[in-house]
């Protein structure tokens, strides 16, 4: 997760790092791979990846 400033405050971008070079990252999200220049960035951390799906009570059933 990376934390940017853009013209009316912040914003997240919740991905993979996938490359960090010339002054700036780029964070692979669901929709797009964001690049944000290094001095726009205000945070950054890694966050677990999201716990595997359940499966439902009719595919149990089957």
């Amino acid at each position: 997760m990376v934390r940017y400033r853009i013209e009316d405050g912040l914003t997240d971008a919740l991905g993979y790092l996938v490359r960090t070079a010339d002054g700036a990252c780029t964070v692979r999200t669901r929709t797009s791979d964001v690049e944000i220049p290094l001095a726009m960035v205000i945070a950054a951390k890694e966050v677990p990846p999201p716990p595997p799906r359940r499966q439902s009570v009719r595919a149990l059933s089957d």
